[in-house]
């Protein structure tokens, strides 16, 4: 596996390595749990890891990223546009799902293992439909463990077939 050789060369340590691969947009945790279980990590542990990795930058976003996008808009207009269409994707059709559907909405949104869904998005949606941090919070979390589970699943029936 190239990726977890390149982080092994890195000099950091299998968990470590499996928590901060968690913590990336786009990659969380449905890619750092094949890339601790490449480290050599049991498929629990690596599950583990990865989902306390994967929720750790929630509440930061949910607090945060109102104030990121403001000062983005202010910096350029490419950062302008960027930050409209943000927006726009965030209050879109998904969007108005989750909204009806608050609690379950959001969960599922999160939970399901696919490009453009998880964690990261989930938090910046939840911000983006100003939901207050003790009612996002919660989805987000039991969907990052709901996709974690899949996603262990998943990783464990492959080393099956492998095996």
């Amino acid at each position: 596996m190239e990726i977890a050789d390149l982080i092994a060369d890195m000099g950091v340590g299998r968990t470590l390595a499996t928590f901060l691969v968690s913590m990336l947009p786009i990659v969380e945790l449905r890619g750092a749990i094949p890339v601790g279980v490449g480290l050599g990590l049991p498929v629990w542990q690596a599950a583990l890891i990865s989902m306390a990795g994967n929720i750790l930058p929630t509440p930061f976003i949910i607090a945060f990223v109102r104030t990121v996008m403001d000062w983005l808009r202010e910096k350029s207009d490419r950062a302008r546009r960027f930050v409209s269409w943000l927006e726009a994707k965030g209050t879109g059709k998904k969007a108005e799902r989750v909204r009806q559907a608050q609690f379950w909405g959001l969960l599922l949104f999160v939970a399901v293992p696919l490009p453009g869904t998880g964690a990261w998005t989930g938090a910046l949606l939840a911000a983006l439909l100003n939901m207050r941090m003790k009612r996002a919070l919660p989805p987000i979390i039991l969907g990052v463990m709901a996709a974690g589970l899949a996603v262990s699943l998943a990783t464990a029936g492959v080393i099956e077939l492998l095996v």
